[in-house]
């Protein structure tokens, strides 16, 4: 059975938006996306930058701020050069108000 950890409330990402939470040391990426929530590891893997302060795309999308490489917000694929490797996915859980994300380790 999975661990999950209460990251916030949903009011904190409005829909199409991002949040950085951090859970056991690993930055992790909250998408609302028209109002489903989606988690990522907030690590582009071409060079490490930030996704969480990259553009959100249509078709569920962000692009990394650094060198455009872009990954699919719902399962952490990579989609574009120059990231070839995905970004780890995270299950989110919304209980009532409150927004859980599955525990990395």
């Amino acid at each position: 059975m999975e661990d999950f950890v209460k990251v916030g409330s949903t009011a904190d990402v409005p829909p199409g938006a991002a949040k950085l939470v951090e859970v056991d040391g690993v930055r992790i990426a909250i998408f609302n996306l028209e109002g489903e929530f989606y988690a990522i590891e907030d690590v582009c893997t071409h060079d490490g930058g930030p996704l969480v302060e990259g553009d959100i795309l249509p078709g569920g999308q962000v692009r990394c701020p650094r060198h455009g490489a872009r990954f699919d917000i719902c399962t952490g694929q990579a989609l574009s050069m120059p990231a070839f490797t995905p970004t780890t996915s995270y299950q989110v859980r919304v209980e009532g108000d409150d927004l859980w994300v599955e525990a990395p380790f």
